[in-house]
């Protein structure tokens, strides 16, 4: 057993370095400490659950999600982007000054293809059409005379006459039958075309048991007669008058359509030449070159065509305007005036046809209802200065083609209304073959005359239908080729000025 030197005491341990873990009286590195658990609930007794909240109060809070942005947002900073440099700006100009050339090409391209059918339609439709209407009312009128006339020859008619009649209604049927492929379904001249073709084969069935009667001298001849006539007056007409309308309504109605200035076509240009021009000078400004080639040629297509749509179409409204001053409304006015004589004619006759079995009232006094009908009619037919005749001379202008027949036709009438005077006074006085040979004779009849006005206004009527025809040619014409120039030559201009800008874009590369 050894003990420690000079004493028995044990001798204390050395003192430890300071800072050395591990030795006695120096504390370690702390552990970590865990997290306390939550307290359990006692055995056998299930845990609580919490309320949505709690469990949401215990998560963290998520982070929110990024908001998409849309594709115009995208595409709108990217133009911003763009614009910001040179060439970015050079292809924003080059879409622009491209799109308005196309635009304006497009547009031009569009109203005046509609302005060309509308034209087309005014001289191959719709006036054909409403000549077909006047020739439907004018041969019914004519038939009409032709039957009195026939029928106050007595029972053996002239042929000239019965031909005359035939002729008549073979045209009408001719024409209704055209009218009824032309009309649509449910238009007003449908109805009318509906209507003549039931009443025509009536009409001739009265006419035709008129003349048996005739022949044989029997009264009811005239009453048969006068019956066909007042369905020809009161039914027919004014069914063939409303065809004629209906046709004439749809003749302006192509006229409307075919004469307004293309004011959006001619707005489009002039904002691409105003683009194109900006565009050019602001080149010249950065670059100091005065031309570009591509936007010097896409200017030159778009002022070929903006000249060519303003020139073109002032040129088609003119030749259409004159078309219709001196072509349809002379031959309207000429078409009423024919009518008008031809129903004259017809009153006239069936004057001597009743010998007074109907009458009307005129102020206070009985008078003939044909013979009142008829002066009516003459009246309305006028002379040189007044009435349809006057209106007609006022129309023709100066114009020795169209002037000279109605002159002719005027001069004609103020000597059938003279005859007719005479014949009223043999009439009166009881000398009914006397009337009858100054209405129907071979000659100084007032039959005459109105063969003479007849052929007189048939003249004028062809001179204006060849006016019109040439005129509205002239006008559709001006606007030959437009519409198909216009296209490539915006396609050229749009071409030019992509073409140009490129140019501009390659000094960047």
């Amino acid at each position: 057993m050894s003990h420690p030197p000079n004493g028995s005491a044990v001798p204390p341990d050395p003192p430890a370095r300071a800072g050395t873990p591990g030795q006695a009286g120096v504390p370690g590195p702390s552990a970590p400490t865990p997290p306390a658990a939550p307290p359990q609930p006692p055995p056998g007794v299930p845990p609580a659950r919490r309320s949505p909240t709690a469990q949401a109060a215990a998560q963290p809070a998520a982070q929110p999600a990024a908001k998409r942005r849309t594709a115009w947002a995208e595409g709108t900073d990217r133009l911003r982007a763009a614009a910001t440099t040179e060439p970015g700006r050079l292809r924003i100009i080059g879409a622009v000054l491209a799109a308005l050339v196309i635009g304006f090409g497009a547009v031009t391209t569009w109203q005046m293809t509609d302005r060309s059918a509308a034209a087309h339609d005014v001289l191959y439709r719709s006036q054909p059409l409403s000549d077909d209407a006047a020739a439907i009312y004018r041969s019914l009128a004519d038939a009409n005379t032709a039957a009195s006339s026939g029928f106050l020859a007595g029972g053996q008619e002239p042929a000239a006459v019965r031909d005359r009649y035939e002729r008549d209604i073979e045209r009408a049927s001719e024409k209704l039958a055209k009218a009824a492929s032309n009309a649509g379904s449910t238009s007003s001249s449908a109805a009318a075309v509906g209507k003549l073709n039931e009443l025509l084969p009536e009409y001739t069935g009265l006419i035709e048991r008129a003349r048996a009667n005739n022949r044989q001298g029997l009264p009811l001849g005239g009453a048969y007669l006068r019956y066909a006539n007042d369905k020809m007056q009161t039914q027919m007409l004014p069914a063939a008058e409303k065809l004629y309308k209906a046709e004439n309504a749809r003749l302006s109605s192509d006229y409307a359509k075919a004469e307004p200035y293309p004011w959006f076509a001619i707005a489009l240009g002039v904002a691409a030449l105003a683009a194109l021009a900006w565009t050019q000078r602001r080149n010249y400004r950065r670059t100091n070159r005065v031309f570009n080639p591509g936007l010097l040629a896409a200017t030159a297509a778009g002022t070929v065509v903006l000249l060519w749509l303003v020139i073109g179409h002032t040129f088609a409204r003119s030749g259409l305007n004159e078309s219709y001053d001196d072509g349809v409304r002379s031959l309207n006015v000429l078409n009423d005036a024919r009518i008008g004589s031809l129903k004259a004619r017809g009153n006239e006759n069936l004057t001597l046809v009743s010998r007074g079995a109907e009458t009307t009232e005129v102020k206070g006094e009985s008078k003939d209802k044909f013979d009142v009908s008829y002066r009516a009619l003459m009246k309305r037919l006028g002379d040189k200065d007044s009435g349809l005749l006057g209106e007609a001379v006022a129309l023709a202008d100066g114009d020795p083609g169209g002037e000279n027949p109605v002159l002719d036709a005027a001069e004609n009438v103020g000597v059938w209304k003279e005859r007719h005077e005479v014949a009223r006074e043999s009439d009166d006085s009881g000398d009914y073959q006397g009337a009858l040979n100054k209405v129907i004779g071979a000659k100084g009849a007032t039959g005459e005359c109105f063969d003479n006005v007849d052929a007189a206004l048939d003249r004028a009527l062809a001179h204006e239908r060849r006016e019109f025809e040439q005129a509205a040619e002239d006008g559709r014409g001006a606007m030959r080729g437009l519409p198909v120039g216009a296209a490539v030559l915006a396609v050229l201009g749009a071409g030019g000025a992509v073409l140009g800008i490129g140019r501009r874009l390659s000094e960047y590369r």
